[in-house]
């Protein structure tokens, strides 16, 4: 038997249909499945849901796009179950299937990796602490950045940034961002950052709207250690993946490394990276 969690966005109107035809394909043929609780309760599915760890699951299914891979991610916690999405976005970097393809996919799935024809995809993911004086305030991951960024609107914040324990500079900015190359298509991207391939290992630090001459991306090894320390008098807001999860004051220090768990994605064949990356920007063959 295999276990099926589901993780779906709240505003899709074909997500409730798919997950009602999901569970039955689950129970017709001796598996089990469910969706997880919030979600359950949003979409009317309470009868569906169960308040259980994703961890107890063999795989999980995002119904969504990126952001929904990203809080099904989220919502693993580390533990190491493969992750398959489901494309009911624009155009999904992290998705494997479209909607019509998903009980074959999971079929897929249960059938193996050799007869199912298909393996994982692993990408690295941050590890973030947050501490002031040395004692832990939070610990977070993340699959695309996290960004250490201003609280005030019209205001710049100051940061300094420290590689392996040694000072860099002193950032005037509107935020600095540390990415995965997962992430170098995300916020990075926007704040002018290098499109790094996912199958790589590296950490990316990025200046938003430097107010200072250097305004280049680092991209650094991933036994180096980036630690932000908020300077000056102004606060900052920190954000894993696009949900800010703390405020950081004078003092405080974001510090990043590489994460011990991976996200694990499962495809069907060839992951095209660059083919994605070229119909999302609609790029010529010449």
């Amino acid at each position: 038997m295999t276990r099926v969690a589901v993780c779906a966005h709240h505003e899709r109107p074909e997500v409730v249909e798919l997950i009602e035809g999901l569970m039955k394909w689950l129970a017709d043929n001796g598996h089990e499945g469910w969706v997880i609780d919030d979600d359950g309760d949003e979409l009317g599915l309470a009868h569906l849901a169960a308040d259980r760890p994703l961890a107890d699951a063999d795989l999980v299914i995002s119904l969504g796009g990126d952001g929904t891979m990203l809080r099904a991610v989220g919502a693993l916690e580390g533990a190491a179950v493969p992750l398959l999405g489901v494309n009911l976005g624009q155009l999904g970097y992290l998705t494997e299937v479209e909607p019509a393809d998903l009980n074959d996919a999971v079929a897929r799935f249960v059938a193996g990796s050799e007869a199912g024809g298909w393996h994982l995809d692993e990408r690295l993911m941050l590890h973030i602490d947050v501490l002031r004086g040395g004692e832990r305030r939070g610990t977070w991951r993340a699959l695309n950045e996290v960004v250490v960024e201003r609280s005030a609107a019209g205001h710049t914040v100051r940061l300094i940034a420290r590689i392996d324990g040694e000072p860099f500079t002193s950032y005037a900015a509107d935020g600095l961002i540390v990415s995965t190359p997962t992430g170098s298509t995300a916020y990075s991207l926007s704040a002018r950052g290098p499109i790094v391939s996912p199958r790589h290992r590296a950490l990316l630090l990025t200046p938003v709207s430097p107010h200072m001459l250097f305004d280049r991306t680092l991209v650094l090894d991933p036994s180096e250690v980036v630690d932000i320390e908020v300077a000056g008098h102004r606060r900052a807001e920190v954000c894993v993946d696009g949900r800010v999860v703390i405020t950081a004051d004078a003092g405080d220090v974001v510090s990043c490394r590489p994460a011990e768990a991976t996200a694990r994605f499962v495809r069907f064949g060839p992951y095209r990276y660059h083919q994605i990356l070229k119909s999302k920007f609609g790029l010529a063959d010449r």
